[in-house]
């Protein structure tokens, strides 16, 4: 079986790494790992940055126990390695590439994700801030055919009591992008994010929901949903981040026994940010 690899909406986690609802002041990761992430792959950049007129560097490893994307193992089963680098401007403007190590055997979309994205995030209104852009999917050791595709995503975040919230979209709007089970259609991803911080510790406890409706087949009826919650650890004086969660898919799409990549599993991750 040949599944479509994507990051996390971001994360990088994929899966799924949650923590959209950017700030233009206090730059955070737009696309997870990508959860996926991530989301995801989606943690403040709080470490150090390389800045001037008016713009911030920052970039971002990960070593994650698997890849995730939208509860789907896109790595085998195996350990991956990810990374990015990101470009944000005062004005709110941004820019960034997303990488991931993939198992051709489980996407068939070859051993490497590339994705480059661009939009803008900031404040709309007192506690209230949008995300916008768009993301573009490549994989350049695929095997001959059309599999890179774009995406439009869009996101709102907000502040519920002591939890920040988020509530997004993505939008895959041309045939040619996610195949699965050799459905190409376009496809319809929306989710929420949940987080808040465990007073007086580092940690950060996250939830996440997501639905697609288009080529993610896995009940026959074109929908599935994914879900994930876990925690991060900020490691005090250090630029890392240690992360845990389980993540989750409706509908195993093997039979007892094989290898199953929307069963659910404890995906661990290590960040550092730089």
């Amino acid at each position: 079986m040949a599944l479509a690899a994507a990051p996390a909406f971001a994360a990088p986690a994929g899966e799924e790494l949650p923590h959209e609802g950017p700030d233009a002041q206090d730059p955070v990761i737009p696309i997870k790992a990508r959860s996926g992430i991530g989301e995801g792959r989606e943690a403040n950049n709080t470490a150090s940055a390389i800045s001037g007129q008016g713009f911030t560097i920052t970039a971002n490893a990960t070593l994650a126990s698997e890849y995730r994307f939208r509860g789907v193992d896109l790595s085998g089963g195996d350990p991956t390695v990810q990374g990015g680098i990101d470009l944000f401007h005062d004005t709110g403007f941004y820019a960034g590439t997303f990488a991931s190590t993939l198992d051709d055997e489980t996407t068939g979309y070859g051993g490497l994700e590339l994705d480059f994205y661009a939009g803008w995030s900031g404040d709309v209104a007192e506690g209230l801030s949008a995300n916008l852009g768009v993301i573009a999917y490549t994989f350049p050791d695929a095997p001959e055919g059309d599999f890179d595709y774009l995406e439009l995503y869009g996101s709102v975040g907000f502040t519920l009591g002591p939890a920040q919230a988020t509530v997004g979209a993505a939008w895959d709007v041309g045939e040619d992008g996610l195949r699965f089970g050799g459905l190409r259609r376009d496809n319809l991803y929306v989710y929420t994010d949940l987080s808040a911080g465990v007073p007086g510790t580092p940690v950060t406890v996250n939830a996440h929901l997501g639905y697609t409706d288009g080529a993610i087949d896995f009940a026959g009826e074109s929908v599935s949903f994914d879900w994930s919650l876990g925690a991060d650890w900020a490691i005090r004086d250090t630029p890392l981040v240690l992360g845990v969660a389980y993540v989750d898919a409706a509908d195993d799409v093997a039979p007892p026994g094989a290898f199953n990549p929307t069963s659910g599993t404890i995906l661990g991750t290590l960040t550092a940010y730089f």
